[in-house]
């Protein structure tokens, strides 16, 4: 039995796979144009999110059984097609989630308290102590759309900085955790955003999702509101973004996550007043990659003993 691990994961998953008898084959920098020839070799493929599993690719996966999707999103992997064909397809939404918690909380902290401009002023040599007045988390009104493993770690940290939190859900379950937990629950997205001094979406990306947060929803922010996306760039309209940023409509936005990745939008990335731009580092945390790696290869490893 053969697997191919296409993107890079830890040496301590590539183990576990190893010692389970089957043959490896690496290889991560594979194209798509190669991928679609090669495929058919294996009965598993181990990915992470530079990897695009389309329909094309997997109607030429004539062997293959299993998926292993090292990290949480799975929107780079044709679904509908994977369930016709009958290959299981596994992730680790569980491993990433309190790196990417604490970049959500990094990313508040640096726009509320101006640090990364602070910071870059610092280095030009200038002190411009006035120009950076923020103010204080504590008792400050974040609303997290979405309440899945890593929108609940975002909640454990802003409850310790005593932070009043609102959450956005449509699971019924996560729905009355929250209430237990003694959150405010929102009916509704709009009535959320129009509620909350700072938003974080901690959704996956669907045809459902796109765009969740459009012009329409932007006018209906406070003009000192803060977005912050650390799931999928789809979630927002990005042009609609760059209008209300432009013409401060709202106090800013933190992103780690675009439409098109690397980032090729130059009219986002020029914008520096009230912007904090990251490279999708959310997982990029050395316990993260070797939890995620460790996570999928026993997921597949249990998958292909059960055959």
């Amino acid at each position: 039995m053969k697997i191919l691990i296409s993107d890079k994961i830890q040496e301590e998953g590539i183990k576990i796979l190893q010692d389970s008898g089957v043959e490896i084959v690496k290889n991560f920098s594979i194209s798509s144009e190669e991928l679609k020839k090669e495929i058919e070799k294996f009965e598993a493929i181990v990915i992470r999110s530079r990897t695009k599993l389309t329909t094309e690719i997997l109607e030429n996966a004539k062997n293959l059984k299993v998926i292993g999707r090292a990290g949480a999103g799975l929107d780079n992997v044709d679904l509908k097609k994977a369930k016709e064909l009958g290959i299981e397809v596994f992730n680790t939404p569980e491993a990433p989630s309190i790196s990417v918690a604490e970049l959500t909380i990094g990313l508040i902290l640096s726009l509320v308290r101006h640090i990364s401009r602070a910071d870059e002023t610092m280095h030009c040599g200038e002190w411009l102590k006035s120009n950076y007045v923020g103010y204080v988390l504590k008792g400050k009104k974040i609303g997290l759309i979405g309440f899945g493993n890593i929108g609940q770690e975002v909640a454990k940290r802003c409850a310790a900085l005593e932070m009043v939190i609102g959450i956005y859900d449509v699971d019924k379950n996560i729905k009355e955790k929250a209430r237990e937990l003694g959150f405010t629950v929102y009916p509704s997205i709009d009535e959320l955003i129009q509620d909350t001094q700072i938003i974080s979406l901690h959704i996956p990306a669907t045809v459902d999702t796109e765009n969740t947060i459009d012009e329409r929803r932007l006018n209906l922010m406070n003009q000192n509101t803060l977005i912050i996306n650390t799931a999928r760039g789809s979630l927002i309209e990005e042009t609609a973004l760059i209008k209300a940023l432009k013409n401060k409509k709202i106090g800013g936005a933190a992103l780690d996550v675009y439409r098109e990745e690397p980032l090729k939008n130059k009219e986002l990335s020029d914008i520096n007043e009230n912007l904090i731009l990251t490279p999708h580092i959310g997982s990029q945390t050395k316990e993260t990659q070797i939890q995620a790696s460790i996570m999928i290869a026993e997921k597949i490893s249990d998958f292909l003993k059960n055959l």
